[in-house]
């Protein structure tokens, strides 16, 4: 039997990501992908691993993620929310370095939505004085 010793929810933009650590060698697993295959750009991977280099257990905890919805963006700043989260879990000594960092801070910038009478969020349709 497997037992998480943290769990935290992240959230950023549309992206909702479940984070669980448990104790391990540093491997990180995203929707039953490898990290540095389920992002294939390298700055979200680096993103995503941001808290755990921040307190030094880079090597100490499995990651296993499950992320859904948003944009690969979004997805990867949920991740870095819901480690720090869960680091917090873990070990409270954590709480200090992350929070400094800005990784517990849930980013609450999201699409505004579509208005009546309007084309978008904001946008007006083309004006026609005749």
């Amino acid at each position: 039997m497997v037992k998480n010793l943290g769990i935290g929810t992240g959230r950023r933009k549309a992206a909702v990501a479940r984070v669980y650590i448990r104790d391990g060698d540093g491997k990180i697993t995203v929707n039953g992908r490898e990290l540095g295959q389920y992002f294939a750009q390298g700055e979200h991977a680096q993103m995503v691993r941001q808290p755990l280099l921040v307190t030094a257990n880079e090597s100490k905890f499995d990651v296993l993620i499950n992320v859904y919805g948003g944009g690969p963006n979004g997805q990867a700043g949920a991740c870095r929310h819901g480690i720090a989260r869960a680091l917090c879990k873990v070990d409270q000594t954590n709480y200090t370095s992350l929070r400094t960092n800005g990784y517990l801070t849930r980013d609450p910038r999201m699409v505004e939505r579509k208005k009546y009478g309007r084309a978008g969020a904001r946008r007006r349709f083309q004006f026609s004085k005749r």
